[in-house]
Order: structure tokens, then sequence, then C-alpha cells
């Protein structure tokens, strides 16, 4: 009797136990429910897919551009004289537009013109280049010692590929204003913070095969032409159609948003809403101003050392890596080809990393999604350095390095999309909408461009000091794991912050709730 008592006891005992079905599978993997939820995921996910598309073509193309026509120390002469300058000049004017156009004129009035460039150097500028370029002897006759070698020759080389160059610039502030301004000022303004726990790490994922199928784009199609002239009208034509998609998907999710979540994407940024109801405008602020606003607010202040911790961080292996690639790959469509790889390697990755770290952020919270990538970026760096620094004089150690720099980029970019991204965002979530705004453009444009900027100017300093990168490698070790550690320092002060502002929102929404309810 007792057996029996027993055996009943152990099946009861094993039915209770909870089994994994499908619905758990879905909810673990794709944790968005409803056919309108589905519908808002898919509608502003496809922008940010599009948007990553056409940012890999063209970032892969101007790395080829200028790195076999200039050499990979080039890159930090541009983002130091170029690219900093255009987007101090391109944040001043969309504080402008921010003021004076509707949400959704911004976006367009934002969005076409850079598609409406890459169009017009294919068709014009790049196949004119050699009327437009001056001879390199023009060049070097007005530099001081004849540009002969260091930092004389990489400016001289530019300024003999100034269409590349100006390529270079305006594709490097694209990369800023899509992501950080185009995608994610509208995803913020639209995904409360319960949701982006759940849409924001999936987005990630879905626009991670962009660059997978823009790599194999490159690899398959657009690196098969007979000549770059060639590649480049290829490369152009897949650009262009992922513009005229963003602007779809953005189309539509602005009218669903409107008729399915009541919001409004017609009115100023900067506009707030007064007691009565109506809409009023914001004093405008100089650019003075804005630097003020931001430097006033503490917790900008901190998501501004995440943005130029990664800036800095990762210009200083890039560019290293970059010049040992070009060592070993350098024809132009060879060099292109390997990138293509690595682009479609970066969105697989990523892919892979989101569908196995989905729930970090849910489940781990925001401190460690936000801590994840300069640990790994530490871990990953230290056998690059090393193998560098052992000496690069035969074609087994430089393949060996290219191996190791390329592991650590595509790891680092890989954290960077599927946790930076999404922690670095929901920032910005709790924030007021002048925050939001004019505090995130200038994070996120000037401040992640002054990291840039920053470390290119260190390593400017460094060309002329060393002679070129690959020397200055034990003093860019020292800076850059200093930096990733005030990086950490600052998401951990951060995740405290967030927290409560988070707290803080959600109370202030229940007594609004509470007083419309009392009205």
């Amino acid at each position: 009797m007792l057996a029996n008592t027993t055996t009943e006891s152990n099946a009861t005992t094993e039915s209770a136990k909870p089994k994994w079905t499908w619905t758990d599978a879905r909810r673990t993997l794709f944790p968005i429910y409803g056919e309108k939820e589905v519908t808002k995921f898919l509608l502003i996910g496809s922008i940010k897919f599009f948007i990553i598309l056409a940012l890999t073509l063209t970032r892969d193309t101007k790395d080829t551009l200028v790195v076999t026509q200039c050499g990979a120390e080039a890159i930090a002469f541009l983002k130091i004289y170029g690219v900093l300058p255009a987007a101090t000049a391109f944040i001043a004017l969309y504080s402008k537009m921010s003021d004076a156009l509707g949400k959704t004129s911004l976006f367009y009035a934002t969005c076409i013109p850079f598609f409406t460039f890459f169009c017009i150097f294919d068709l014009l500028i790049y196949p004119n280049a050699d009327k437009l370029h001056p001879s390199l002897s023009a060049i070097q006759a007005i530099l001081p010692g004849n540009a002969q070698s260091g930092g004389m020759a990489v400016l001289a080389s530019i300024m003999t590929h100034w269409t590349s160059a100006l390529f270079y610039i305006v594709s490097e502030i694209y990369s800023s204003v899509s992501v950080g301004l185009l995608f994610w000022q509208f995803a913020n303004d639209v995904v409360p913070v319960d949701q982006a726990k759940r849409f924001y790490p999936l987005f990630a994922q879905m626009s991670g095969l962009a660059p997978v199928l823009a790599g194999q784009y490159v690899v398959r199609y657009a690196s098969k032409a007979p000549d770059f002239g060639s590649s480049m009208h290829r490369l152009t034509a897949a650009v262009t159609f992922a513009g005229v998609m963003i602007c779809f998907f953005y189309n539509a999710s602005v009218k669903f948003v409107a008729q399915n979540d009541g919001i409004d994407m017609s009115s100023s940024p900067a506009a707030t809403t007064s007691s009565d109801g109506q809409k009023k405008k914001k004093p405008k602020m100089s650019m003075m101003e804005s630097i003020k606003f931001l430097a006033s607010s503490q917790y900008l202040r901190f998501i501004a050392a995440l943005v130029l911790g990664y800036g800095l961080s990762i210009n200083f292996t890039e560019v290293m890596w970059k010049s040992l690639v070009k060592k070993q790959y350098p024809n132009p469509l060879d060099y292109q080809r390997f990138m293509g790889n690595f682009s479609s390697a970066v969105g697989l990755s990523t892919c892979i990393v989101i569908l196995f770290g989905v729930h970090v952020i849910r489940i781990l919270g925001w401190r460690v999604g936000a801590m994840a990538t300069p640990a790994i970026m530490a871990l990953l760096s230290a056998p690059f350095f090393v193998c560098i620094l052992a000496g690069l004089d035969s074609p087994t150690r430089l393949h060996l390095a290219v191996i190791l720099g390329t592991i650590q980029s595509l790891l680092s970019k890989t954290s960077k999309y599927a946790l930076f991204d999404p922690t670095t965002q929901m920032a910005y979530i709790p924030l007021d909408d002048d925050s939001k705004v004019k505090g995130k453009a200038a994070i996120d444009v000037l401040g992640s461009r002054i990291g840039k900027s920053g470390g290119s100017f260190i390593q400017q300093i460094l060309v002329f000091s060393f002679g070129n990168i690959i020397n200055a490698a034990p003093a860019v070790g020292v800076i850059f794991y200093s930096v990733l550690f005030a990086w950490m320092s600052a998401a951990n002060k951060l995740s405290h912050l967030f927290v409560a502002q988070t707290e803080m929102d959600k109370a202030n929404q229940q007594m609004e709730k509470e007083k419309a309810k009392e009205e």
C-alpha cells in the first residue's frame, strides 16, 4: 500500500513539473504579442533594416576608396579635418530644422539629401575624378618638406584624392545620422519603455540580417565587376533602393502609430504641450546654448561618456586593423571583397548573439547590457596587441594579425549592435522631449564624432611621432585600455540614474492618468 502511495506521489510530482511548449519557445525568442504589436514591430524594424543596409554598403565603399588610395592612416586625418567640422555644421543645421519642421518633414529633410549625394557621386563625380583631382606632385610642392613621408605624405594623398575624402565624410555623417537620429529618434517617440525592453533587442536582430545581405551583394555581385567604376554603379543602385524603402516604411509606420496609438508625428520635435493642451514652441537655442544644455545634465553627460568611450576605443583598434588588411589586400576589388565578407560575418554573428542573449537586458538588467561591450573589447584586444608587438616581419605573422584583428573587430561590433545600441537608446526614453531631441542630437552626432575625432587626433600625433600607426601600437594599447575602464565606470553610474529616472517617469504617468480620470 505504501509503495502504491509512493508511486502515485512520484507520478503527481512528475505531472506537476512545467513542460516546455511551443508557446514558451515563442515567448522566449519573439516576445511580441498581438497583431498590432507584431505589425508595429515589423514596420519600425524594417526602417532600421534598410538604414543598416545602406550604411553597410556606403561604409564598405568609403573604406575601400580611402584605404586603398590614401592608406588607413588617412582615416585619422579625415575624422579631424573633415568629419568633425561637417558634423558640427550638421548638428547646428539639424537643431534649427527641429525648431522649424514637423517630425515627419524633419525625417525626410534629413534622409533624402544623403541618398541624393550618393547618386550624384556615382553618376558625375567619380567618373570625372581624374579631371577633378590635382596631381600628387602639385600637392607635394605646396606642403612642407615636399610631403615625402609620415603625416605630410598622408595629407598629400588625401588632397590628391579629395573626391574620395568627400565621399568618406558624407558617409560617416550618414552613419551617425541614420541610426542615431533617423531611426532611434522615431523609435523613442513611438515605443514606450515596457515595449522597448522587448522590441529593441529584436530590432538589432532583425537589422543584423542587413549586413549579411549587403556583404554578400558586395562579394558576389559588386566586387565581380570588371573595374571599380562599374562596381560603384552596382553599389549605388542598391543604396538608392534602400533609401526608397526607408522612406516607404517610415511613411507606413507614421500612419500606423497615428491610427492605432494616437501618436501625431506632424508636430515639431521642439514643441511641447501647455496646460490647456495647445502646442507651443520651445525657445530657440544657439549651438553654444545646446552645448551648455548638454553639460548641465549629469544624466546626459554619462550617456555622452558611453558614446565617447565607444568612439575612442573602436577607432584605436580599427585603424591598425585596416592598415594590416590593406597590406594583405592592396587591390581595391580584393579589399572590397574582404570587407563584404566581414560585413556579412558581423550581421550573422549579431543575429546569433541576440538569439541567445535577447533576454540579457530584460533578465540581468540594463547595467549588465551596458557594460558588456567594453568588457568584450578589453578581453579580445589583448591577443591582437600582443601579435603586433611580437612583430609583423613575415607573411604568416601578418596573416595571424589580420585574423586576430578581424575577430576582435567582429565581436566588438556585434556586441555594440546587440547590446550597446539598445541600452544606450533605452537611456533616452525616460527623458523629456527637449532632452531627447537636442541632447540626443548633440550626443549621437557631435558626441560620437568628437569621440572618433579625438581618437583620430591622438593617432595623428602618434603617426607624426612614430611614422605609422603600427609602430605606435604600445602607446595605443595604453590609451585604449584607459578609455575602456572610464567607459565601464560611466556605465555603472548611469545605471543607477536610469533606474531612478524610469521609476519617476512611471510615477508621473500614473499621476497624470489618475488626474485625467478625476477630470
